[in-house]
């Protein structure tokens, strides 16, 4: 497989956007190399629906101009669509324990979340955040605009907040502690 094809296969995988040293990190080449890499890929895509959006450092896959009112409708049909139970869930928990990263969400629903928290991004309703923690993870917090929806002027005045708090506090424990009895066999 070409470098430009790699390249293209990590985008699409990620999904977001992905430092240059990190792809180089990834298929263990130069940045030189990598760029060399994306400069194929660019081309390559000059005939499709898919171009390369460069910021600093940062690459990712994106959709062009030309098709922003295809996008545009599938972006509202999406968001006059109903949460349904998955979405009110996720966000309950971005809600009740956010800042919160996708691993931990996944763990409390138990099923794997990118597509309904891209959902969310989407809507407006959460927002991703670089950790502080680490460059590499990211944390979803709900967004100023649905706690106006919402009407609270804070997270605390959610319903049952203090109760969910410790709740979802003894579900991360609990995965904590379990972490740690695989890595060193045994809870003590």
């Amino acid at each position: 497989m070409n470098l430009d094809q790699q390249i293209e296969a990590i985008l699409f995988f990620r999904g977001e956007n992905v430092s240059i040293k990190n792809i180089a990190k990834i298929l263990e080449k130069t940045p030189a190399e990598i760029e060399q890499g994306i400069e194929m890929l660019k081309k390559r895509l000059e005939a499709g629906a898919l171009t390369i959006v460069t910021k600093d450092d940062e690459i990712m896959l994106a959709t062009r101009a030309e098709v922003a009112p295809l996008i545009e409708g599938l972006v509202k049909e999406e968001i006059n669509r109903d949460l349904g139970k998955a979405g009110l869930e996720t966000l309950s928990i971005v809600l009740y324990k956010g800042p919160i990263a996708r691993r931990e969400i996944d763990y409390i629903r138990g099923v794997n979340s990118q597509f309904i928290l891209r959902n969310l991004l989407v809507r407006g309703l959460v927002e991703k955040i670089v950790d502080e923690k680490g460059e590499r993870r990211f944390l979803y917090r709900p967004t100023f605009e649905l706690l106006q929806m919402l009407s609270i002027s804070n997270i605390s005045e959610l319903p049952e907040y203090e109760k969910v708090q410790e709740e979802l506090a003894a579900l991360i424990k609990k995965e904590t502690n379990t972490e740690t009895i695989s890595e060193n066999g045994t809870g003590i």
